[in-house]
C-alpha cells in the first residue's frame, strides 16, 4: 500500500488512517483489520438500540460513539461467534477505541476521559436511526 492510500474502511464509520495506525501499533495487516471492521460494523448495525439504552455515548458528524466496558466488547464480539484471534481482535478493539475518543473529544458538553478498562463502540447514526 503506497503512503497516499488508505485502508477501504467505507462500510464502517472508522477512518483509514486509524486503520493504518492501529494496524501497525498491533502487528496486523491493514486490510484484515479493514475487513474485520466491516464484520463487526454490520453486527453493531443490530445491536445498537441496545448500545444506546446501556452506555454513554456522543454524536459528531453522523458517527456515534459509545464508552462500553471491556466485558461489553467480549460480549459483543463473542455473541456474534467472530473468531479473529487474540491480535486482531486487540486490534479491532483499539481502532473503535481511538476513534471514539476523538469523537468524545469533539462531542460538545460530553465528559472525554475513558477510565481503565473502557472501550470505545463506534456506529455511524444514519443507520442507528433506522431501529
Amino acid at each position: 500500500m503506497s503512503n497516499d492510500e488508505t485502508p477501504d474502511t467505507a462500510e464502517a464509520p472508522i477512518g483509514g488512517r486509524i486503520v493504518e495506525r492501529v494496524a501497525d501499533e498491533r502487528g496486523v495487516d491493514p486490510e484484515t483489520l479493514s475487513d474485520a471492521l466491516v464484520e463487526v460494523n454490520a453486527v453493531l448495525i443490530g445491536r445498537h438500540g441496545e448500545l444506546e439504552r446501556s452506555a454513554d455515548h456522543v454524536t459528531v458528524d453522523e458517527v456515534r460513539a459509545y464508552r462500553v466496558e471491556e466485558g461489553r466488547w467480549d460480549d459483543l464480539l463473542d455473541g456474534a461467534g467472530f473468531d479473529f484471534g487474540d491480535d486482531l481482535t486487540a486490534a479491532v478493539e483499539a481502532a473503535h477505541t481511538e476513534h471514539a475518543r476523538l469523537l468524545f473529544a469533539d462531542a460538545v458538553d460530553a465528559d472525554e476521559r475513558f477510565e481503565p478498562g473502557e472501550l470505545g463502540v463506534v456506529v455511524g447514526v444514519d443507520t442507528a436511526e433506522e431501529f
